[in-house]
């Protein structure tokens, strides 16, 4: 079997990704990358086997010599870079949020439709061991029927990932209740089996608006990934723009009846990630290297609940989820087929988030979900095959 020639744009954070898909000799090879900065482009080349190197996107995608390509740049051009390299015919890997507006998502969608090119979005926690084992409790029964799905995220790092840079400007991801939250949502709808059909939301920019930024264009400090400030008001160096908010909780009803919750925020001394999911049968939590299992009761609060499950260990960059993900994406180039992860789901996931800032912005008025047209869901439900019946996936 060749090697699949993989061509990356984009060279940031997600770098991490790119290194998990070079496996030269074992069924991929980066062998083109692009960015727009010279010095970038240059350290991330010594990462790879001499690879070819451009600072134009569309001098990539005219190369003959390559299969697929990752898109890894900021959210905002995600539109725009998906679509060049669908019309170029070049499978495309992109990762989340797929975009920053419904518009654009659906407007990808199209595209993939219209050209017949393989079309694949990133949302790496389904390939993480405590999410999977989430969805394999569920499904086997043993909390019974999903009835409602609580999220609390805490980012204790946010001040320093989302509001030194980029992430802290609604003209560049519309808000974190989309950029941030979008992996999140898509894991509610795949534990939940639903979409979101109609949200509210609250929130505020009540930390970071006050803090001292950067002139424009100004770099970031070196070390600014590295040493973090605490407390959360000792920050410095924001982005010039700061205009995205900082904490935010969102309600959602889903098409099968299940109500969610979201919370988020960016300003807590920990990092978490905490789920909760009652079925008419029992509930379950992630604690830890746990998932824990409540079925028996009434009673009063049990901490060790009734069955214990442990997390797998995972090793590699996101909890081991990007080498899983790459292999996925690199199968789903060579043979196509329904995919764990969906472009429909990752629209889905920005849908609820979009609207739901919009929501926060209007007072927490409610907001109902854009439906998406049947025949895009069939399409890609079909494995983005034109006429092959495969069974509709869950979300």
């Amino acid at each position: 079997m060749e090697d699949l020639r993989i061509g990356v744009i984009g060279l940031g954070l997600r770098l991490s990704l790119a290194l998990a898909a070079h496996r030269p000799g074992r069924g991929s090879v980066v062998a083109a990358l692009c960015d727009a900065d010279p010095a970038v482009l240059k350290r991330a080349a010594e990462r790879f086997d001499q690879p070819y190197l451009t600072e134009d996107h569309r001098e990539l995608l005219d190369r003959d010599d390559l299969d697929a390509v990752l898109v890894v740049t900021p959210d905002d051009t995600h539109e725009r870079l998906a679509i060049d390299c669908l019309e170029a015919g070049k499978a495309v890997y992109l990762e989340k949020p797929m975009h920053i507006t419904v518009e654009g998502c659906d407007n990808i969608l199209r595209a993939a439709r219209r050209t017949g090119t393989r079309l694949y979005v990133g949302h790496n926690m389904r390939h993480m061991g405590v999410v999977r084992l989430m969805r394999d409790i569920i499904q086997k029964g043993v909390i019974g029927e999903p009835k409602a799905v609580w999220v609390r995220h805490f980012v204790s790092y946010g001040g320093d990932y989302y509001f030194k840079d980029w992430h802290a400007e609604r003209a560049r991801t519309t808000g974190l209740l989309l950029q941030k939250a979008a992996h999140d949502l898509d894991v509610i709808h795949w534990l939940a089996g639903g979409y979101t059909t109609r949200v509210n939301a609250f929130g505020d920019l009540v930390v970071y608006g006050g803090l001292p930024r950067r002139a424009p264009g100004a770099p970031k400090p070196d070390g600014w990934l590295k040493e973090f400030d605490w407390p959360p008001a000792a920050r410095k160096d924001l982005n010039h723009v700061v205009d995205v908010e900082d904490l935010s909780v969102m309600n959602m009803r889903l098409d099968n009846g299940v109500i969610a919750a979201y919370q988020q925020c960016h300003f807590t001394p920990d990092y978490n990630r905490s789920y909760t999911v009652i079925g008419d049968a029992g509930r379950l939590e992630n604690d830890g290297d746990q998932v824990k299992v409540w079925n028996r009761g009434p009673t009063g609060y049990r901490a060790d609940g009734d069955i214990s499950y442990k997390v797998p260990e995972a090793k590699g960059s996101h909890g081991g989820s990007d080498e899983r993900i790459v292999r996925e994406f690199c199968r789903f180039v060579r043979d196509g087929g329904v995919t764990d992860t969906s472009p429909v789901a990752a629209r889905m996931s920005v849908a609820a988030g979009y609207m739901a800032t919009m929501s926060l912005r209007d007072g927490g008025r409610p907001y109902d979900i854009p439906a998406l047209d049947p025949e895009l869901i069939a399409y890609f439900d079909r494995g983005q095959a034109a006429t092959a019946a495969l069974a509709r996936p869950k979300p």
